[in-house]
C-alpha cells in the first residue's frame, strides 16, 4: 500500500510516511485505499489476543514491512506494559455504554496506545531508509501526548525528542510528568501561548527551509509523534477494531450489528481513528464527536462551517483545549473523495482567514455520520458524580464531557444504540477537578495528598506510574516566548 498527501498525490511507501510524519507540503499522508476486514476474519479476530490483532490491523496498511518487522513492533510495545496484559478493555456501565478504556498503560493516558509501538516503527522505518541521520521528534502536547512520546522515546537509539507544551494549559499533573522525564535524548520546554500556538508553530518549523538547511548541516532529519504522523494513527484503528472484537465475543453484539462511538475531541485523530475503522468494515452507526467549552468541532458538524475566530477557553479538560484541529483535514480528503486541490483550498482559507465553509455535498456526507456535541465544565463535573453515585465508575474529566455528550445525543434523537465511549486518561491525571465533583471537602494543596484523598473517596489505587512521582527532579525548566521555538530547538540540536 502506498500513502499520498492530503493536498498532492505524490505517493510514498508507509515507511516514508512514519519517517518524514508530515509531507513536505505541510499536508498528512494517508492510505491510498482502505484495506477490508472480512466477516469471517473479525470472528476470528474476537478469539485472539490485543497483539495478534494488532499485528493483522498493521499489516494491511504496512504493507513495507515485513511480518517478523510488525511482530517485533507489537511484542514490544505490548507485552509487559500494560494492566494485566490488556491494553484497551471495555468495562460495561449500564444503559448499553460500554467504557473502552484506554489508559492502562506507562503513562495513563490513551496515547499509550500508540506511542509505546511508534519507536519501533520508527526505528524499523529509518533502517530501510539508511539515511545515516539521527531523527529528531518535534511533538507539541496539550498534556498527554507530550509525556507518553518521552517515555516512548527516552534514549532510543538514533533518535532525539523534543516538546513543547503550553505552560499553563496542562494540569499539574501532567506538567509534572514531562518535567521530569529522564534521558540523555530528551528536551521538554514550555511556552507562553496555549496549543494552538504551540502546533502551529511546530508545523510551521517541519517546513521551513533555513531549518532544513540546519538539520541537513547536523545530519538530522525531523519526525513527528504527535497525530499527524500516520505511524500514530495507525495503531489507534487497532483498538477501535479490537473493541468490535470484544462486543462479538461478549455477546453484546450480533455479527455485522452496529454501534455508536463517542469520542472527547480535541485534535480529532482519536475519533478519526474510529472513522478509518468503519472503513475496514468496523459497523460504526455514528461519530459522536464530545467537545468542552472549546466548541469549534461541534458548531463545525452542525453548520460545515469551520471557525476558529474565537475565544480560546482553558478547561478541566485540558487535552482538548484545542482551536485547531489537525486531523479534521485528513477527514476532509475522505469526505472530497481525495480531491487534493479542494483540501488544499480549505486548508489554505483556514491559515488565511481562520475558517473555511464546506462544499454542501461534503456537508451532507458529514452530517449523516456525525454527531457534534459540547459541554462546559460544570456538566463535565456533574456526569463525573452521576457515574459514580449510580455504577461506582470513576472517569476522568474528558471522559466525562463524552458521557454528557452521549446523554445529550440519545435525548435529541432517541437513538438508543449501544455506545462505546472512549475513555481516554486515569481520573488520577486530574484529580483536583474529579475531587471536585465528588466532594465538598477542602482538598489539600499538596498534589500527592490530592491522590491519596481520590483514592480514599473511590477505593480505587493510585497508578504506581503518578505515585512514583513524588520527590522527582524538575529537569526541564525552560519557558519561551511562541516565536522563539525554532531557536529553542538550534540551541538543543547544535
Amino acid at each position: 500500500m502506498f500513502f499520498t498527501g492530503t493536498r498532492s498525490a505524490a505517493a510514498v511507501t508507509s515507511a516514508e510516511a512514519i519517517a518524514a510524519g508530515i509531507a513536505a507540503d505541510g499536508g498528512l499522508f494517508v492510505p491510498e485505499s482502505f484495506p477490508r476486514i472480512t466477516p469471517e476474519k473479525f470472528a476470528a479476530l474476537a478469539q485472539a489476543d490485543y497483539r495478534t490483532r494488532a499485528a493483522e490491523v498493521l499489516a494491511l496498511y504496512l504493507t513495507d514491512y515485513t511480518a517478523d518487522e510488525i511482530a517485533h513492533c507489537v511484542n514490544g510495545a505490548y507485552s509487559g506494559t500494560f494492566e494485566n496484559d490488556s491494553p484497551a478493555p471495555l468495562a460495561d456501565i449500564g444503559d448499553k455504554r460500554q467504557m473502552l478504556e484506554l489508559w492502562h498503560g506507562p503513562t495513563c493516558a490513551f496515547k499509550d496506545l500508540a506511542l509505546q509501538i511508534l519507536p519501533y516503527l520508527l526505528t524499523a522505518a529509518l533502517n530501510k531508509g539508511a539515511t545515516g541521520r539521527t531523527a529528531v521528534i518535534l511533538v507539541a502536547t496539550s498534556g498527554d501526548t507530550g509525556k507518553a512520546a518521552l517515555a516512548g522515546f527516552a534514549d532510543v537509539k538514533n533518535t532525539r525528542i523534543i516538546v513543547f507544551y503550553p505552560q499553563n494549559g496542562v494540569s499539574d499533573m501532567q506538567k509534572l510528568q514531562m518535567t521530569t522525564q529522564r534521558g540523555s535524548n530528551v528536551a521538554v520546554c514550555a511556552i507562553e501561548g496555549n496549543f494552538d500556538d504551540a502546533q502551529s508553530g511546530v508545523k510551521a518549523i517541519f517546513t521551513d527551509a533555513e531549518m532544513k538547511d540546519f538539520l541537513a548541516q547536523h545530519q538530522l532529519e525531523f519526525s513527528s509523534a504527535n497525530s499527524i504522523n500516520f505511524g500514530r494513527l495507525a495503531p489507534q484503528i487497532v483498538y477501535y477494531v479490537s473493541a468490535y472484537c470484544d462486543l462479538l465475543k461478549n455477546g453484546s453484539l450480533a455479527p455485522g450489528e452496529e454501534f455508536n462511538v463517542v469520542v472527547p475531541t480535541g485534535n480529532f485523530g482519536n475519533i478519526l481513528a474510529a472513522v478509518y475503522a468503519k472503513q475496514m468494515g468496523v459497523p460504526i452507526k455514528k461519530f459522536i464527536c464530545a467537545s468542552n467549552k472549546n466548541n469549534v468541532l461541534t458548531d463545525f458538524i452542525r453548520t460545515g462551517t469551520y471557525d476558529r475566530n474565537r475565544e480560546f477557553h482553558t478547561t478541566e479538560s485540558p487535552s482538548m483545549d484545542i482551536l485547531i484541529s489537525s486531523n479534521l483535514e485528513r477527514y476532509l480528503h475522505l469526505l472530497d473523495n481525495g480531491d487534493t486541490a479542494v483540501t488544499a483550498r480549505l486548508m489554505a482559507q483556514l491559515k488565511n482567514d481562520g475558517k473555511y465553509t464546506l462544499p454542501p455535498e461534503m456537508f451532507a456526507k458529514m452530517q449523516t455520520e456525525f454527531y457534534g456535541g459540547c459541554c462546559d465544565d460544570a456538566a463535565g463535573r456533574a456526569a463525573i458524580a452521576k457515574i459514580f453515585r449510580e455504577r461506582n465508575y470513576l472517569c476522568d474529566t474528558h471522559t466525562a464531557v463524552a458521557l454528557a455528550v452521549c446523554d445529550q445525543y440519545r435525548r435529541e434523537t432517541g437513538d438508543d444504540t449501544l455506545c462505546v465511549i472512549a475513555s481516554t486518561a486515569s481520573p488520577y491525571k486530574f484529580a483536583p477537578a474529579v475531587l471536585s465533583a465528588l466532594t465538598d471537602e477542602a482538598l489539600p494543596a499538596d498534589d500527592f495528598e490530592k491522590l491519596e484523598l481520590l483514592s480514599k473517596i473511590s477505593n480505587t489505587k493510585v497508578p504506581a506510574a503518578l505515585a512514583t512521582l513524588r520527590g522527582e527532579e524538575i529537569r526541564h525548566k525552560r519557558c519561551i516566548a511562541k516565536n522563539d521555538m525554532a531557536e529553542y530547538i538550534k540551541s538543543v540540536l547544535a
